[in-house]
């Protein structure tokens, strides 16, 4: 994966990735890549989440939150998920 992808991905890993578990299987990512792409759609997740419960955003479907998959993937990268706050 060239950088410029990688750095597409950290930016805004959906248009990258169909999945978060995509992230994980990825061999062409380093660990620390990976980490950093989940690190920041967990963190877009949550302010989807955020934006929902203030009904800001509404949305379900294909831009509902991936909050759940993002925090297993790094889970399965042995990584804690950020506490929820």
């Amino acid at each position: 994966m060239t950088n410029s992808v990688v750095n597409k991905a950290i930016a805004d890993a959906s248009q990258v990735f169909a999945t978060p578990m995509e992230v994980v299987e990825a061999a062409d990512l380093s660990r620390e890549e990976k980490i950093k792409i989940l690190k920041n759609w967990e963190l877009d997740a949550r302010r989807l989440v955020s934006s929902g419960d203030e009904n800001m955003a509404q949305e379900r479907g294909p831009g509902r939150s991936r909050l759940p998959e993002v925090q297993a993937a790094l889970r399965a990268l042995d990584v804690a998920p950020a506490a929820s706050t």
